[in-house]
């Protein structure tokens, strides 16, 4: 964090030490690395089943954010695709079904989120929510239930409700389905590459490379 405020490094890595003690240390009030941003973790996926990237956030930082956080969450990942290049985005808000029921209020974030069209244009970004995970990624699933939202089963992003929910889309796409990855945190001043000690080493240098590109183009 010192290297970084002194201007002699682009990005953070955490090694072998716990996130808390790397974290510590980039929110500290007096030398840290904090903004106004709300700093969350953005995974990114390549799947075989899947004909694109597939970010997923948030997994890793951010347990159980409420609606306000989930639109900084939202806006994380798309500041990233954007440094990617991205001139059009999908995010899908991942809940168990597709209905708004008040009880459960995943369904009503994800709603209130797809509404927010003014916050999202200037990424040129299209929210769609509630949706099951299927809707999300599937023209099929769409086709057979009838789901007509613009975007429907080509989501570029999936924001989860919670980190568990996260957690397992994540491990099983890594498990399951061999999926490729690479995953940074964003909404401190520079990206913070942040690796499981299990993650291949590939999955370690395809992170290094995402907070690099993250870092130079921001």
């Amino acid at each position: 964090v010192g290297l970084v405020n002194a201007g002699e490094a682009g990005f953070l890595m955490k090694g072998l030490l716990p996130t808390a003690d790397l974290m510590r240390a980039v929110i500290d009030k007096q030398r840290g690395l904090r903004t106004e941003r709300l700093i969350s973790h953005v995974m990114l996926y390549e799947v075989a089943a899947y004909p694109k990237l597939l970010v997923l956030t948030d997994g890793g930082m951010n347990t159980y954010p409420d609606l306000e956080k989930k639109a900084d969450i939202l806006e994380n990942a798309a500041i990233v695709l954007k440094a990617l290049g991205y001139e059009s985005i999908v995010a899908a808000c991942v809940c168990g079904a597709e209905a708004v029921n008040p009880k459960i209020q995943a369904t009503v974030d994800a709603d209130a989120l797809s509404k927010m069209t003014e916050r999202w244009a200037k990424y040129a970004m299209t929210v769609i929510g509630p949706v099951g995970l299927d809707l999300a990624i599937s023209e099929a699933a769409c086709r057979h239930k009838k789901y007509a939202a613009a975007g429907g089963g080509n989501a570029d992003i999936i924001l989860v409700p919670t980190y568990e929910v996260g957690n397992g889309i994540g491990k099983a796409m890594s498990y399951f389905a061999q999926a490729r990855s690479a995953g940074i945190v964003v909404g401190a001043r520079v990206p913070i590459v942040l690796v499981s000690r299990s993650d291949s080493a590939e999955t370690k240098l395809a992170s290094i490379a995402l907070g690099a590109v993250v870092s130079a183009r921001n």
